[in-house]
């Protein structure tokens, strides 16, 4: 590495060098990094992600598009998601809430289906079709997990919170394990109704998630 920098040096002091042989050399030595791209991620969930009563603003999408430029990203955090909707349901609308030219979507849904007391056998199978729709379509997945309410009874909990680990090592996409992590059971952090995020939950949820969804744009951002 130190005779292969002194042979950048010996180009710098040469009058005669080239520009694209300069630039050649510090990128084999990866002095220059390669060229970032705009990257585009869709955020595919329900009330949660949507950003139920709030102003569009404080929505999740919003907000992790901010944090995300405030790391020195060029990406666009689009909002896709539906209040009410179920894992079934994004199903249905997967073709059209997520465009081709994405780069990245974050699936946050089944909340509503635990809400509902819907089979579990049927979550996991509409979430498994649309992470196996995505991949297909050459399009990065992270699941964000979701977890039952406790008095669902032992027997729906357990069938429930086990979707998401086995949808992700199956897929092999990263898993990142509870969308709510921090937020749920926090009166300060919630609407009035004690389920959805205030402004201050949802930046919360970001503060949280954002280390993942960082390390995953990058990589697409230089792909």
């Amino acid at each position: 590495m130190i005779m292969a920098f002194r042979f950048v040096l010996r180009l710098l002091r040469t009058r005669a060098v080239r520009v694209p042989a300069l630039a050649g050399a510090l990128l084999g030595l990866g002095i220059l990094a390669a060229e970032a791209r705009q990257v585009k991620v869709v955020a595919l969930g329900d009330s949660l992600s949507a950003g139920y009563q709030l102003g569009p603003s404080d929505a999740f999408p919003v907000v992790l598009e901010a944090a995300l430029k405030a790391k020195g990203l060029d990406v666009v955090v689009e909002n896709a998601g539906v209040s009410g909707d179920t894992a079934s349901g994004g199903r249905e609308r997967l073709d059209w809430s997520v465009p081709d030219d994405t780069d990245l979507v974050i699936v946050e849904l089944g909340a509503n289906d635990a809400l509902r007391g819907i089979e579990p056998a049927l979550t996991e199978q509409a979430l498994d079709e649309i992470i196996a729709r995505l991949k297909e379509r050459k399009i990065g997945v992270l699941l964000a997990g979701m977890l039952a309410p406790r008095n669902n009874g032992p027997e729906f909990v357990a069938a429930f919170d086990a979707i998401y680990p086995r949808l992700a090592e199956k897929h092999g996409v990263p898993l990142y394990p509870f969308f709510l992590d921090g937020v749920q059971g926090r009166p300060d952090l919630n609407l009035e109704d004690g389920m959805h995020p205030n402004p201050k939950g949802v930046r919360a949820i970001v503060a949280r998630i954002l280390p993942t969804v960082e390390k995953l744009v990058r990589e697409k951002a230089t792909d």
